[in-house]
């Protein structure tokens, strides 16, 4: 792989594709996991399907805040910011506002169907009906759905006014000498320093935002969510277009994949094992945050190493991840919803929910939204 190159780099498209699979993979799975909470639940639930679920959780979103802070890095190379700003702000929120719209709003019905919050105090309220009320933002009973105290939720949508933010955020930053961030010098970055750099960083928001509330999705009073994401979003946008770190990254690939390893085992154990003391606590803490940027780094060396190649299909997947991202949950607790009624056993519902929800995103993105050409550009689709 040629390094220097980076006036393509065709490894970061294949990730942005490979991680909203995974999401919509990880999305599908919420609806079987034993005692994890998600907006509708399976009568097939398994406990063993966490750890999976644990393996990729703690670096899924990470992964996307940092590879869009990559392509922020590229786009801020091509366009002045007057245009990079507009160039967001219709990418990404045009198509969240459509998407607040009309694709989440069926999920809000269908989990207050499911928990029964709407006939109990409506009782058989249709979908037109909850949508008037939905759009007045009146207060729902507690619990009918994620956000109901608030009358509307937005549900996976949570990333895109997040990624806006921190677009927003970075522009400050880049004005001032547009910007000393991009020209840091890294010439001299070395393996122990790409490895313990960013753990600490993350560990320093662990303590001192401590005493915060959990992640929220919320956006307002979410400060360690910002904290975190933030801070990948920003190394994405440092470590762009400097080589040296790309090829320390890639000399790294098996050993942080094997350290990555090794950290999960430790996880499990101390998660499911060795859980009584405080001191394990906060060792759990120090792993996890390692775990999290060595399967990083990881993902991102093999990636550099052996998808930096230009693909037939890679450009016509790439535009289409927006269009799957927006609609994929929707189609998934439709279906799971519906599907639930047949009792058809765990691995035939799950089969079928995921490849449901996989034919619904393809059709509806290649044979309505690519027809239409303001259906494209409302679906952030180039």
């Amino acid at each position: 792989m040629n390094h220097t190159n980076i006036s393509r780099r065709y490894d970061i498209d294949a990730l942005r594709v490979m991680a909203f699979s995974i999401l919509i993979v990880y999305h599908v799975a919420m609806f079987y996991v034993e005692n994890w909470g998600w907006h509708i639940k399976s009568e097939y639930q398994y406990d063993w399907v966490k750890f999976p679920m644990l393996l990729v959780n703690q670096w899924r979103m990470p992964l996307l805040f940092l590879v869009s802070g990559i392509a922020s890095s590229f786009l801020l190379r091509k366009l002045k910011i007057v245009d990079f700003i507009k160039s967001r702000s219709l990418r990404l929120l045009v198509p969240f506002i459509v998407g607040l719209i009309l694709v989440v709003p069926p999920q809000a019905y269908i989990q207050a169907l499911s928990n029964g919050s709407i006939s109990s105090h409506y009782g058989e309220l249709s979908y037109a009906d909850f949508l008037i009320r939905y759009f007045t933002f009146q207060g729902w009973p507690s619990g009918a759905f994620d956000g109901a105290e608030y009358g509307f939720t937005w549900n996976h949508l949570w990333f895109i006014p997040y990624l806006f933010f921190y677009t927003l955020a970075l522009v400050p930053l880049v004005i001032v000498s547009r910007s000393k961030l991009s020209k840091i010098k890294l010439y001299r970055v070395n393996k122990t320093s790409l490895v313990l750099v960013p753990v600490l960083i993350q560990i320093a928001w662990q303590i001192i935002l401590n005493d915060e509330k959990e992640i929220s999705h919320a956006l307002i009073d979410d400060w360690y969510a910002h904290a975190m994401y933030g801070t990948f979003f920003l190394i994405g946008y440092i470590i762009s277009d400097k080589p040296c770190v790309w090829q320390t990254i890639s000399k790294l690939r098996w050993v942080s994949f094997l350290g990555a390893v090794l950290c999960y085992c430790i996880l499990i154990l101390l998660w499911f094992k060795f859980n009584q003391y405080e001191w394990q606590d906060h060792l759990e803490g120090v792993i996890a945050t390692l775990n999290q940027w060595l399967w990083l780094l990881a993902i991102l060396g093999w990636s550099a190493r052996l998808l930096n190649h230009e693909r037939s299909w890679l450009k016509h997947a790439n535009n289409c991840v927006y269009p799957w991202y927006i609609l994929h949950q929707t189609i998934t607790i439709v279906a799971a919803y519906f599907l639930a009624k047949f009792s058809l056993g765990g691995p035939t519902e799950f089969a079928l929910v995921l490849s449901i929800t996989v034919i619904g995103c393809w059709l509806i993105t290649e044979h309505i939204i690519r027809r239409w050409k303001t259906l494209k550009f409302l679906f952030g689709m180039k």
